[in-house]
């Protein structure tokens, strides 16, 4: 049998980092709704709801895992007005976050559910890493004024 409690903590641990990234990503697409940057607006309040479907999964395993939900404390997350300046903190969240979730899945004490589920997670978040690499990549190869003109 895998260590329950040590998936348990580990998801939860998840979930409350999530629950602080989904925040953030529904605050700037109102920051970016507000700058008149309709695209910018959608694609993160489409990747906030993502990652609060995320956090219902790692929930619903908890309690089948027959472990209990917490409502931790919900750590802090920056709000900018520039998408250059928030686009380097997200991919910096990004490139710190996602060697820590290898490691749970290559630690060998997840089951087999909880394993595909973390792993469906990791696949996200590597997705939204190489978006958020194309379009600060796509602001130095086109300027920002001409990338933001495309967010409108």
């Amino acid at each position: 049998m895998k260590d329950v409690q040590k998936t348990i903590e580990i998801l939860q641990h998840i979930s409350t980092q999530l629950t602080a990234n989904a925040l953030n990503h529904q605050i700037m697409a109102r920051v970016f709704a507000s700058q008149g940057f309709t695209k910018l607006a959608e694609k993160y309040a489409e990747h906030g709801a993502s990652e609060l479907d995320f956090i219902a999964k790692f929930h619903n395993r908890i309690l089948d895992l027959d472990g209990e939900i917490r409502q931790d404390e919900i750590p802090t997350r920056q709000i900018f007005n520039d998408i250059e300046d928030f686009l380097a903190y997200d991919l910096k969240a990004s490139l710190d976050g996602l060697p820590i979730v290898e490691d749970v899945l290559n630690a060998g004490y997840l089951d087999i559910t909880t394993y595909d589920l973390i792993k469906d997670y990791y696949k996200d978040e590597e997705e939204d890493l190489n978006w958020t690499k194309s379009q600060i990549d796509l602001i130095q190869a086109v300027g920002k004024q001409v990338y933001l003109a495309k967010m409108l």
